[in-house]
């Protein structure tokens, strides 16, 4: 089993701490993907390969949104900073700004 993800021993960390890493490579890995995805789609030309690559997007949108949801649903404070920023029109780093410090 591959451990590049980790930062201590394995071993020594719970399995709650485990699942949350995984998590948070998948979570990496998606973004990943995402990104893959915007710039194989800015150049396709084919529109039939354009649209299957746009559906494979989508899924990778889901799959981000669900991870993301399983990490803020595993610690309250994120998930309360999130809250203050995302979904929120006006300045995002003023929105992070006070959501940091509101923070409990």
């Amino acid at each position: 089993m591959s451990t590049d993800q980790y930062h201590e021993p394995p071993q020594e960390l719970s399995a709650q701490v485990r699942t949350f890493a995984r998590m948070c490579a998948s979570l990496s890995e998606e973004s990943e993907a995402i990104g893959w995805y915007e710039q194989r789609i800015a150049v396709e030309e084919d529109p039939a390969a354009r649209e299957i690559m746009m559906d494979s997007l989508g899924e990778e949108y889901k799959h981000f949104s669900m991870e993301l949801e399983f990490l803020l649903r595993a610690k309250p404070k994120w998930r309360e900073i999130a809250q203050g920023i995302l979904f929120k029109d006006g300045d995002i780093v003023s929105h992070g700004e006070k959501a940091e410090k509101t923070a409990d």
